[in-house]
Protein backbone atom coordinates (compact mmCIF):
# COMPACT_ATOMS: atom_id res chain seq x y z
CA UNK A 1 0.00 0.00 0.00
CA UNK A 2 1.55 3.74 -1.06
CA UNK A 3 -0.20 6.47 -0.79
CA UNK A 4 1.00 10.18 -2.03
CA UNK A 5 -0.75 11.91 0.41
CA UNK A 6 -2.37 11.27 3.45
CA UNK A 7 -4.42 13.29 6.79
CA UNK A 8 -3.32 12.16 10.24
CA UNK A 9 -5.54 13.64 12.80
CA UNK A 10 -3.35 13.11 16.43
CA UNK A 11 -5.95 12.48 18.84
CA UNK A 12 -5.31 14.54 22.43
CA UNK A 13 -4.52 10.93 24.32
CA UNK A 14 -1.89 10.31 21.90
CA UNK A 15 -0.57 14.14 21.96
CA UNK A 16 -1.16 14.23 26.21
CA UNK A 17 1.11 11.06 26.64
CA UNK A 18 4.76 11.18 25.79
CA UNK A 19 4.85 7.48 25.36
CA UNK A 20 2.15 7.47 23.03
CA UNK A 21 3.08 10.73 21.05
CA UNK A 22 7.03 8.86 20.68
CA UNK A 23 5.46 5.46 19.27
CA UNK A 24 2.84 7.30 16.87
CA UNK A 25 5.19 9.88 15.43
CA UNK A 26 8.18 6.56 15.04
CA UNK A 27 5.68 4.72 13.08
CA UNK A 28 4.51 8.07 10.84
CA UNK A 29 8.40 8.42 10.48
CA UNK A 30 9.01 5.12 9.43
CA UNK A 31 5.75 5.60 6.92
CA UNK A 32 7.84 8.28 5.46
CA UNK A 33 11.36 6.98 5.11
CA UNK A 34 9.84 3.84 3.25
CA UNK A 35 8.21 5.75 0.69
CA UNK A 36 5.25 4.39 1.97
CA UNK A 37 3.66 7.66 2.32
CA UNK A 38 4.73 10.91 0.29
CA UNK A 39 2.94 13.50 2.15
CA UNK A 40 1.79 13.17 5.39
CA UNK A 41 -0.29 15.94 7.09
CA UNK A 42 -0.28 15.46 10.75
CA UNK A 43 -3.44 17.25 12.45
CA UNK A 44 -2.64 17.63 16.35
CA UNK A 45 -6.19 17.29 18.27
CA UNK A 46 -7.06 19.51 21.30
CA UNK A 47 -6.46 17.51 24.21
CA UNK A 48 -6.47 18.58 27.50
CA UNK A 49 -6.58 22.08 26.46
CA UNK A 50 -9.75 21.73 24.78
CA UNK A 51 -10.99 19.39 27.25
CA UNK A 52 -10.55 22.41 30.07
CA UNK A 53 -12.13 24.94 27.19
CA UNK A 54 -15.08 22.70 27.68
CA UNK A 55 -15.33 22.64 31.27
CA UNK A 56 -15.15 26.50 31.62
CA UNK A 57 -17.66 27.06 28.83
CA UNK A 58 -19.97 24.54 31.08
CA UNK A 59 -19.23 26.48 34.05
CA UNK A 60 -19.44 30.06 33.08
CA UNK A 61 -21.78 29.95 29.73
CA UNK A 62 -20.00 31.67 27.15
CA UNK A 63 -21.28 31.76 23.65
CA UNK A 64 -20.23 29.16 21.63
CA UNK A 65 -18.32 31.09 18.57
CA UNK A 66 -15.54 31.88 21.92
CA UNK A 67 -15.62 28.22 22.73
CA UNK A 68 -15.01 27.12 19.01
CA UNK A 69 -12.32 29.68 18.17
CA UNK A 70 -10.34 29.18 22.07
CA UNK A 71 -10.81 24.94 21.04
CA UNK A 72 -9.38 25.49 17.32
CA UNK A 73 -6.53 27.40 18.95
CA UNK A 74 -5.68 24.86 21.42
CA UNK A 75 -4.72 22.85 18.26
CA UNK A 76 -2.70 25.13 17.16
CA UNK A 77 -0.84 25.50 20.32
CA UNK A 78 -0.23 21.75 20.46
CA UNK A 79 0.94 21.66 16.76
CA UNK A 80 3.79 24.16 18.40
CA UNK A 81 4.37 21.81 21.08
CA UNK A 82 4.06 18.76 18.80
CA UNK A 83 7.20 20.51 16.03
CA UNK A 84 9.08 21.59 19.45
CA UNK A 85 9.39 18.07 20.25
CA UNK A 86 10.00 16.66 16.90
CA UNK A 87 11.75 19.13 14.81
CA UNK A 88 11.93 16.70 11.88
CA UNK A 89 8.45 17.75 11.27
CA UNK A 90 7.21 20.59 8.94
CA UNK A 91 5.34 23.15 10.81
CA UNK A 92 2.95 25.45 8.28
CA UNK A 93 0.04 27.51 9.17
CA UNK A 94 -0.45 29.05 5.61
CA UNK A 95 -2.82 26.52 3.92
CA UNK A 96 -1.99 27.83 0.28
CA UNK A 97 1.81 26.86 0.59
CA UNK A 98 0.83 23.37 2.21
CA UNK A 99 -0.59 22.81 -0.58
CA UNK A 100 2.24 23.54 -2.77
CA UNK A 101 4.31 21.21 -0.74
CA UNK A 102 4.83 17.26 -2.52
CA UNK A 103 6.21 15.64 -0.35
CA UNK A 104 7.32 15.87 3.68
CA UNK A 105 6.14 15.28 7.21
CA UNK A 106 4.00 18.31 7.68
CA UNK A 107 1.93 19.51 11.27
CA UNK A 108 -0.66 21.48 10.14
CA UNK A 109 -2.45 24.23 12.51
CA UNK A 110 -5.67 24.91 11.34
CA UNK A 111 -6.98 28.35 13.26
CA UNK A 112 -5.81 30.91 10.90
CA UNK A 113 -7.74 29.32 7.59
CA UNK A 114 -10.44 28.13 9.45
CA UNK A 115 -10.98 31.66 10.37
CA UNK A 116 -11.02 32.72 7.20
CA UNK A 117 -13.00 30.21 5.67
CA UNK A 118 -15.50 29.75 8.40
CA UNK A 119 -17.28 26.66 7.00
CA UNK A 120 -17.88 24.45 9.44
CA UNK A 121 -20.53 24.63 12.71
CA UNK A 122 -19.31 26.39 15.81
CA UNK A 123 -20.80 23.28 18.10
CA UNK A 124 -18.92 20.81 20.09
CA UNK A 125 -19.98 18.42 17.62
CA UNK A 126 -17.31 19.41 15.46
CA UNK A 127 -14.30 18.84 16.97
CA UNK A 128 -10.56 17.74 15.02
CA UNK A 129 -12.17 15.08 13.99
CA UNK A 130 -14.11 16.56 11.39
CA UNK A 131 -11.43 19.27 11.05
CA UNK A 132 -8.98 16.50 9.99
CA UNK A 133 -11.66 15.05 7.18
CA UNK A 134 -12.22 18.98 6.36
CA UNK A 135 -8.90 19.22 5.50
CA UNK A 136 -8.85 15.91 3.75
CA UNK A 137 -11.08 16.90 1.35
CA UNK A 138 -9.75 20.40 0.91
CA UNK A 139 -5.98 18.58 -0.09
CA UNK A 140 -8.19 16.18 -2.46
CA UNK A 141 -6.91 13.30 -0.60
CA UNK A 142 -8.53 10.28 0.32
CA UNK A 143 -7.48 9.04 3.04
CA UNK A 144 -8.25 10.57 6.34
CA UNK A 145 -6.49 8.64 9.84
CA UNK A 146 -7.62 9.23 13.19
CA UNK A 147 -4.95 8.28 15.44
CA UNK A 148 -6.33 7.66 18.67
CA UNK A 149 -5.87 5.80 22.10
CA UNK A 150 -8.44 3.16 20.94
CA UNK A 151 -8.15 0.09 18.99
CA UNK A 152 -11.15 1.26 16.87
CA UNK A 153 -14.78 0.92 17.69
CA UNK A 154 -16.00 -2.08 19.32
CA UNK A 155 -19.27 -4.24 19.50
CA UNK A 156 -21.02 -5.07 22.82
CA UNK A 157 -19.32 -7.82 22.73
CA UNK A 158 -15.87 -5.86 22.94
CA UNK A 159 -14.69 -6.47 19.13
CA UNK A 160 -13.49 -4.57 16.65
CA UNK A 161 -15.78 -3.59 14.70
CA UNK A 162 -13.30 -3.28 10.91
CA UNK A 163 -15.74 -2.04 8.88
CA UNK A 164 -18.85 0.27 9.52
CA UNK A 165 -21.08 2.38 7.52
CA UNK A 166 -22.40 6.12 9.31
CA UNK A 167 -25.91 4.66 8.35
CA UNK A 168 -24.82 1.07 10.57
CA UNK A 169 -23.02 2.94 13.15
CA UNK A 170 -26.14 5.54 13.95
CA UNK A 171 -28.43 2.31 13.99
CA UNK A 172 -25.69 0.35 16.28
CA UNK A 173 -25.48 3.46 18.49
CA UNK A 174 -29.67 3.70 18.82
CA UNK A 175 -30.12 -0.01 19.42
CA UNK A 176 -27.24 0.07 22.20
CA UNK A 177 -24.90 -2.61 20.37
CA UNK A 178 -21.70 0.02 20.44
CA UNK A 179 -19.85 -0.88 23.05
CA UNK A 180 -20.06 2.49 25.93
CA UNK A 181 -17.25 3.32 27.05
CA UNK A 182 -18.89 5.67 30.09
CA UNK A 183 -21.74 5.90 31.68
CA UNK A 184 -20.58 9.51 33.39
CA UNK A 185 -22.62 12.29 31.93
CA UNK A 186 -19.99 14.66 32.24
CA UNK A 187 -17.51 12.43 30.80
CA UNK A 188 -19.02 11.39 27.40
CA UNK A 189 -17.77 14.38 25.07
CA UNK A 190 -14.24 12.99 26.27
CA UNK A 191 -15.12 9.20 25.76
CA UNK A 192 -16.88 9.66 22.30
CA UNK A 193 -14.62 7.48 19.54
CA UNK A 194 -15.95 10.34 17.06
CA UNK A 195 -17.35 13.75 17.24
CA UNK A 196 -20.90 13.17 15.85
CA UNK A 197 -20.11 15.55 12.84
CA UNK A 198 -18.42 13.31 11.14
CA UNK A 199 -20.45 11.09 10.12
CA UNK A 200 -22.17 14.12 8.50
CA UNK A 201 -19.22 15.37 6.43
CA UNK A 202 -18.56 10.93 5.53
CA UNK A 203 -21.40 10.97 4.03
CA UNK A 204 -20.85 14.60 2.75
CA UNK A 205 -17.59 14.17 0.94
CA UNK A 206 -18.05 10.05 0.15
CA UNK A 207 -14.43 10.36 1.96
CA UNK A 208 -13.99 7.08 4.98
CA UNK A 209 -11.93 7.64 8.12
CA UNK A 210 -9.63 5.42 9.26
CA UNK A 211 -9.36 4.84 13.28
CA UNK A 212 -5.65 3.31 14.40
CA UNK A 213 -4.42 3.05 17.89
CA UNK A 214 -1.18 5.29 18.24
CA UNK A 215 -0.65 3.58 22.46
CA UNK A 216 -0.44 0.58 21.73
CA UNK A 217 2.65 -0.46 21.61
CA UNK A 218 2.44 -3.04 19.17
CA UNK A 219 2.89 -0.78 15.40
CA UNK A 220 -1.00 -0.69 14.89
CA UNK A 221 -0.13 2.08 12.28
CA UNK A 222 2.40 0.71 10.41
CA UNK A 223 1.13 -2.80 10.13
CA UNK A 224 -2.03 -1.02 8.82
CA UNK A 225 -0.04 -0.02 5.59
CA UNK A 226 1.88 -3.08 5.58
CA UNK A 227 0.09 -6.28 6.05
CA UNK A 228 -1.41 -7.58 2.87
CA UNK A 229 -4.33 -9.83 5.41
CA UNK A 230 -7.18 -7.73 6.50
CA UNK A 231 -7.91 -10.07 9.27
CA UNK A 232 -4.07 -9.19 10.31
CA UNK A 233 -4.84 -5.25 10.76
CA UNK A 234 -6.57 -3.79 13.86
CA UNK A 235 -8.43 -0.45 13.02
CA UNK A 236 -12.27 0.57 12.28
CA UNK A 237 -13.08 2.06 8.83
CA UNK A 238 -15.99 4.40 9.30
CA UNK A 239 -17.92 4.54 5.70
CA UNK A 240 -20.52 5.86 3.64
CA UNK A 241 -22.96 3.96 1.79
Amino acid sequence: MTMNIAVFKIGGKILDNSKNLINTIAQLTQLFEDKIVKKLILIPGGGLLANFVRSLYREFKFNDDLAHWIAIYSMDYNGIELKRKFPHLKLFDNYEKLEQENRGMFIFLPYKYLKKNNELPHTWDVTSDSISLYFTKKLNSKNCFLIKDIEGILDSDHNVIKEISSVEFRQFKKEGKLEIISQDLELKDKTRPIDPYLLTLIEKYKIPCIILNGANPDPRIFNYFIFPNLQDKIFTKLYSI
